[in-house]
């Protein structure tokens, strides 16, 4: 079996990495170039950085971050954020990322989706999808401790509506705008059109330290034949090991845990690897 990634996610605002809960309640972790140097000596197996509000505010790629970063760090870099034409993804890997990851630019026009994976290849190109439940028409919004019908193993700790009466609804722009999309159906698409990859964040579990919503994880999982990395919730090592034993995710990506210091990357191996998860020590 492959060994499975462990991807620390540097969320990026203003030159600084950030950290929220929920996509809000941003506090700042330090430079990116220095906390990504940190990652690669405790054996990260990938970096992704994400420009959270260049979408948002409408303006350009991070060149200068990704640049500096990648003439010091050598093991492969995913950047998303404000990525909106293909000439973005060029310059992007010119200035040292491997593969770009897109989000709202693909929800608002798919085709680009394909047209990126066709100048610059498949492995290049990962969808970002950020979903989050809501209530399906008709359904009022209510909380649930167990999360409702999913099962012991399936619900995440995070209080939410039970599967049977939300839909996973992809929001854009840093969380901020819902798409009307479903997301295992949208994931099916991105695949259909050329990504590569697809980073599946909760909104719901972002920054929780709850645990990942692995209902939607293995949802995706199974629904797609390429990588699903698992991201949002994370508050322990067992929590990526779920991600990938219970949620079929191919990797897991994680910020708070790592960023404050509460796990390193090894011991964060060391853990999974315990828990019979193939990891690269």
């Amino acid at each position: 079996m492959l060994a499975k990634r462990v991807i620390p996610c540097l969320d990026v605002k203003l030159g600084r990495v950030v950290k929220g809960t929920n996509f809000l309640q941003l506090r700042d972790a330090g430079d990116p170039v220095e906390v990504a140097r940190r990652y690669e000596q405790e054996g990260a197996d990938e970096l992704v950085f994400l420009d959270i509000t260049a979408s948002h505010e409408e303006r350009g790629i991070m060149l200068d971050v990704v640049r500096r970063t990648a003439e010091q760090v050598f093991m492969p870099l995913t950047v998303g954020g404000g990525i909106r034409t293909l000439e973005d993804i060029r310059a992007l890997l010119n200035a040292g990322s491997d593969k770009v990851s897109i989000n709202s630019a693909a929800c608002k026009d798919p085709e680009f989706v394909r047209a990126a994976a066709k100048r610059f290849g498949n492995q290049c190109i990962v969808v970002n999808i950020d979903p989050k439940r809501v209530p399906r028409p008709g359904v009022e919004r209510r909380e649930s401790r167990d999360g409702g019908n999913a099962g012991p193993h399936l619900a995440s700790p995070a209080s939410r509506l039970p599967a049977s009466d939300c839909i996973w609804e992809v929001h854009i722009n840093g969380g901020r705008t819902p798409t009307g999309l479903e997301a295992v159906a949208w994931a099916k698409e991105v695949e259909a059109l050329g990504a590569g990859e697809i980073v599946l964040t909760s909104m719901d579990c972002d920054g929780t330290k709850d645990g990942y919503d692995l209902e939607i994880t293995r949802a995706v999982s199974d629904a797609v034949s390429i990588p699903v990395v698992a991201s949002g919730g994370a508050g322990k090592p067992e929590h990526l090991a779920d991600a990938i034993t219970i949620g079929r995710a191919d990797a897991a990506l994680a910020a708070s845990i790592f960023h404050f210091g509460e796990y390193t990357i090894r011991q964060t191996k060391e853990i999974m690897a315990g828990r019979g998860v193939p990891v690269r020590l």
